[in-house]
């Protein structure tokens, strides 16, 4: 096969008017050769930290949207997955992702359970982690996200830390907020990534200690803004990701759309696709193609170097896309799963109380971290219930993995910012135990949409005093058995809904999963109660 095009060498910054030689998997030669085709082609976009599952696709169907966008790998970490079905849930999406040309590369999960302050469906210990690490298929350790127990000395983690090392295979980082000597700790423990930066001043601070940075644009995180200027000049330390990529999003755009926004603010086109193509490869050590002879055939054909709309995509030498078509075949799974709970009463998310005031936390847009704030309590019949007046709504979370009503009471909460004056929206996606998680404006409609959840075995739904809506997600709760179009048609339906009912959030369903998310400052809900992220203490709903 032969392809002309512009071409676009990143790394010796260059481009020019060229063919590409590819036989079987591999580049044999570029050359120089003039044409008139003016369309570029480059190598293909990775997303350097993607959860897969949270799409709601396993890796198959997620494939075929994302050479849609030019994405040719992604540096998958199967954590959520992991947390409900352990390691029956990692081997279950390297085989999926082996049906696909798309190149998965998933790591070793480091934090199964993320806490010891959430009940999950399954643990992955140190000797767990050696077994994945040896596998060829494993290409690194996912997101150390339990940073007290590296600078602490745990020894349960240092044994994790101590494996990756020994296999010669990066560590990933998760650390939002950990500045100073802490963070000089963490950093000398071998980690050498961190997705979770929320400030310009935290993320320099890492890059200056020798991390690298990955500019994460998510459904929910978006640190884009708040990052995107360091960039000129520490281009050859940062990776872009997603981390999170709800459906609907994703069918729009995924890292190209990241480039599109950099080259909007005038910065260097091939400091921007170093960041989006070479640094995860070569960070990560992955087997995807840079666009140079003798490489792997992985490169995508694009319109222009402003907006990244892909004409063609290419992996190992084959077209899986173009120009609207996508190539890749897939056959639905057979679902796996951890769902026992019992549905539950109406009773069963009553919090009787006389006090004057509650800790509330507020959800912000855009951003995992929370704050808290006090609020006056409403209080109905010795109950405190909603206040829709003040947006001030009940939050539950109700552990799916106990048959036992004694072990499975539904942890209550309240939080501000969803907005809703009508109704109900639950979800299993809650990370990072997946247990349900809901919201609503009384007792009776949260009830309503944690029994759906419960009927369905997993899913997320929005329930009126009318109507109820539900995308099911029978693998392991979190993700469909569908192709994407129906998931992201039904999720988008999903989220016309949950306006209607009056939320004011972008992305309600992402932002209520991660509201039981514990290693998150500040105040979060688990199964076991309501939590203080950045004391690492568990609070009372009560203020006294």
């Amino acid at each position: 096969m032969k392809l002309q095009g512009n071409i676009v060498d990143i790394q010796n910054k260059r481009i020019f008017k060229g063919e590409i030689t590819v036989k079987h998997d591999r580049i044999v030669s570029i050359k120089e050769k003039y044409h008139d085709v003016e369309t570029y082609i480059l190598p293909g976009f990775i997303d350097a930290h993607i959860h897969i599952e949270s799409s709601m696709l396993v890796p198959s169907e997620f494939a075929k949207i994302a050479v849609k966008h030019g994405t040719v790998a992604t540096v998958s970490d199967p954590h959520e997955i992991a947390n409900v079905c352990g390691l029956e849930g990692v081997h279950f999406m390297i085989e999926s992702g082996k049906q696909v040309p798309l190149k998965f590369n998933f790591g070793a999960p480091s934090c199964v359970p993320a806490t010891t302050f959430e009940s999950a469906g399954a643990t992955i210990n140190s000797n767990d982690v050696k077994e994945l690490l040896q596998n060829p298929n494993i290409k690194y350790l996912t997101e150390m996200m339990n940073y007290p127990g590296v600078i602490f000395d745990d020894d349960e983690v240092l044994k994790k830390l101590h494996w990756a090392k020994h296999f010669n295979k990066p560590i990933d980082g998760h650390a939002p907020g950990l500045v100073g000597d802490n963070l000089t700790k963490y950093i000398s423990a071998g980690i050498s990534t961190d997705h979770e930066c929320f400030t310009y001043d935290e993320a320099l601070e890492k890059l200056q200690k020798g991390m690298k940075v990955l500019i994460r644009e998510g459904s929910a995180a978006k640190n884009f803004e708040a990052l995107i200027s360091l960039l000129p000049k520490y281009y050859e330390r940062l990776m872009f990701c997603s981390d999170d990529k709800h459906p609907d999003d994703l069918m729009l755009s995924h890292i190209n759309n990241l480039c599109a926004r950099a080259v909007s603010k005038g910065i260097d086109i091939f400091k921007i696709l170093q960041v989006a193509c070479i640094n995860p490869v070569e960070h990560y050590n992955l087997d995807v193609g840079l666009l140079k002879e003798g490489d792997f055939a992985d490169f995508i054909v694009v319109e222009d170097l402003v907006n990244f709309k892909t004409i063609q995509t290419f992996i190992n030498g084959k077209l899986v896309y173009d120009k609207g078509l996508t190539f890749i075949q897939t056959e639905l799974v057979k679902p796996i799963n951890n769902f026992k709970c019992k549905t539950k009463q109406v009773s069963d998310f009553r919090i009787e109380s006389e006090t004057k005031q509650i800790r509330v936390i507020e959800a912000l847009e855009g951003q995992l971290v929370t704050n808290e704030i006090i609020a006056n309590s409403n209080i109905d019949n010795g109950n405190i219930v909603s206040n829709i007046d003040e947006d001030i709504l009940k939050m539950t979370v109700v552990n799916r993995y106990h048959s036992n009503d004694n072990e499975d009471k539904p942890a209550i909460a309240f939080i501000k910012n969803f907005g809703l004056k009508e109704g109900a929206i639950a979800s299993s996606v809650g990370h990072d135990s997946h247990n349900i998680i809901a919201v609503g404006v009384s007792d009776e409609a949260i009830c309503k949409a944690v029994n759906l959840i419960i009927e369905n075995k997993g899913g997320i739904c929005a329930v009126s005093n009318s109507e109820e809506k539900i995308l099911p997600l029978p693998v392991a709760g979190i993700m469909s058995d569908r192709s994407a179009e129906e998931v992201a048609e039904t999720y988008q339906k999903l989220d016309v809904m949950t306006k209607e009912l009056g939320s004011k959030l972008n992305a309600p369903y992402m932002t209520l999963s991660f509201m039981a998310l514990l290693v998150i400052p500040s105040l979060k809900l688990s199964d076991k109660g309501l939590f203080n992220g950045t004391d690492f203490k568990f609070t009372s709903l009560e203020v006294n």
